[in-house]
């Protein structure tokens, strides 16, 4: 039995330029905006290079993410936002309203 899988390379390629989209940037601008060099930023997205998890870190920071979303396979990233009961988006909420009861009881301290 033979599989395609899609190779974590191109995984991170796929959703660096998919965020890349989301903000209407250029890999230059991106380079400015994260402090990382335009080659490297073309490097990875043409699979040319790996990341260190210095990179891989830098690159959430400025898309405003968290690190692994970087690493999930955008099929399953569609599965998911086009099923609102599933267990991660489940999660992701509760997380979120934690996050909201978090603060509000800290801006009491």
């Amino acid at each position: 039995m033979e599989r395609n899988e899609t190779s974590l390379r191109q995984i991170l390629a796929a959703n660096i330029k998919e965020q890349r989209r989301i903000l209407g940037i250029s890999q230059e601008k991106l380079a400015e905006i994260s402090g990382l060099s335009w080659q490297t930023i073309n490097s990875i997205e043409c699979l040319r290079t790996w990341v260190s998890d210095n990179t891989l870190e830098t690159l959430a920071r400025t898309f405003n993410i968290d690190t692994f979303q970087l690493l999930i396979p955008p099929e399953i990233k569609t599965a998911l936002s086009s099923d609102p009961t599933s267990a991660l988006c489940k999660l992701a909420e509760a997380k979120k309203n934690y996050d909201s009861v978090y603060n509000d009881i800290f801006a009491l301290i």
